[in-house]
């Protein structure tokens, strides 16, 4: 340990913040989130961490939010943090809509999203955010987009994207997979084998996975989860094409 370790203020002599870079590392210790871009809509995968069955069950996904009708997001990293970062999107999404009687663009709320994060690089007495943030959307300038914005305050849009535990291996495997016209299920079918990959299982299971879909239906965005049955269809529908691949 360096005294640069100390504060998120204080460059060290190479340029370096280290406690951004420690908030990075502990994203990266996170469960993996997989995010992919098709013409159709966007499609997010999260990993499922396992937990005691004693605990009462989650009353919706703890990976993936809804921010505005148009606007969902796919977490990695400290739920708490990423509850206060999902409540001023929230809040900042409806002030827009407020304001200026129209949705706000995807990458304005991308924008707000990351000036905060970026805001607590800053200052002494702060530490950064330990969390990650696929944020997916719709709007009538762009159509699709697909964001990620890290604890250092940046943003880049992507096509497909993971974060999280394994996420270089999960990277890899998107760039000789994906192809710019795929569509929305085979995107889906995509994020599963990605997973699949990085949490380096052969079992496909919905207790273990997670999948939501943002897309249009009848002029209207929409943010779905996948329910148990979809989920456990999906799975079943990628385990048997592996399968028959193996048996080629």
């Amino acid at each position: 340990m360096s005294r640069y370790d100390s504060r998120t203020t204080t460059f060290s002599p190479e340029g370096r913040l280290h406690q951004v870079e420690y908030a990075m590392k502990a994203i990266d210790q996170a469960g993996v989130c997989v995010g992919i871009l098709t013409n159709e809509g966007v499609v997010f995968g999260a990993e499922k961490k396992a937990v005691s069955k004693l605990l009462a069950p989650p009353k919706g996904s703890e990976k993936m939010y809804k921010i505005d009708e148009h606007i969902a997001v796919a977490v990695a990293g400290l739920a708490s943090d990423a509850n206060i970062l999902i409540q001023h999107a929230r809040v900042r999404a409806q002030q827009h809509r407020y304001s200026y009687q129209q949705p706000i663009p995807v990458e304005t709320l991308v924008l707000s999203l990351a000036d905060i994060a970026h805001t607590y690089t800053m200052y002494g007495g702060q530490r950064p955010f330990g969390v990650s943030f696929l944020i997916g959307g719709y709007d009538k300038n762009f159509k699709y987009q697909l964001y990620h914005a890290d604890p250092s305050g940046n943003y880049v849009g992507w096509k497909a994207i993971a974060i999280g535990n394994n996420n270089q291996m999960a990277r890899d495997m998107l760039k000789k997979e994906y192809k710019e016209d795929i569509s929305l299920q085979d995107a889906l079918k995509l994020c599963v084998s990605v997973l699949a990959k990085a949490m380096d299982t052969q079992t496909f299971t919905d207790d273990k996975m997670e999948f939501s879909v943002l897309q249009r239906v009848e002029n209207r965005t929409i943010h779905q989860c996948l329910t148990k049955k979809e989920t456990q269809k999906l799975l079943k529908t990628v385990e048997t094409e592996k399968a028959a691949k193996a048996d080629e």
